[in-house]
């Protein structure tokens, strides 16, 4: 299965999350994902298997201003996001999203970003709580609609790198 199919597929099974039909530009993005890797510093992490099956799959940015959320957050300075997180239905409670996530912090370590920004819905409740116990904090300021459905931002701080 490709990244842009797993996106798709797991989106589209999230109970109380827009639907083909209401957001069809939004299934779009996830079916042409790689298409977003075109501007710099934006890179496709995937998780496999040792048979090199398809577990998940998550986007960085390195710059905020590719982010491409609705709201504030793609003037966050010093900062680097993580968007559209998705773990196939037979990988998930395997530590496969926590491992892509971290994979994000890392670069953005690497990076010597401030923060690191991401957004997440109500009908993304194991995601939502993942990134709570990941030390993620609820950023109001962050929150947008994407049409009429609310999404949330959240950040981490990242401790100093100067030193």
């Amino acid at each position: 299965m490709e990244v842009g199919q797993l996106m798709v597929t797991v989106y589209s099974q999230l109970d109380g999350f827009p639907n083909m039909e209401e957001q069809p530009g939004y299934y779009e993005l996830l079916a042409n994902i790689g298409q977003l890797t075109k501007e710099s510093e934006t890179k496709l992490l995937v998780a496999t298997n040792p048979s090199n099956e398809l577990l998940g799959g998550v986007v960085y940015f390195g710059d905020m201003k590719h982010y491409g959320s609705g709201g504030t957050a793609t003037q966050v300075a010093n900062a680097s996001g993580i968007r559209l997180l998705a773990v196939g239905p037979d990988a998930r409670g395997m530590g496969v999203g926590k491992a892509l996530t971290q994979a994000c912090i890392g670069l953005a370590r690497e990076k010597k970003q401030a923060q690191v920004v991401l957004h997440t819905t109500k009908a993304m409740q194991l995601a939502w709580g993942m990134y709570e116990r990941m030390g993620f904090k609820r950023s109001a300021d962050l929150d947008f609609k994407q049409e009429d459905f609310p999404v949330f931002g959240f950040r981490l701080m990242l401790e100093s790198t100067t030193g």
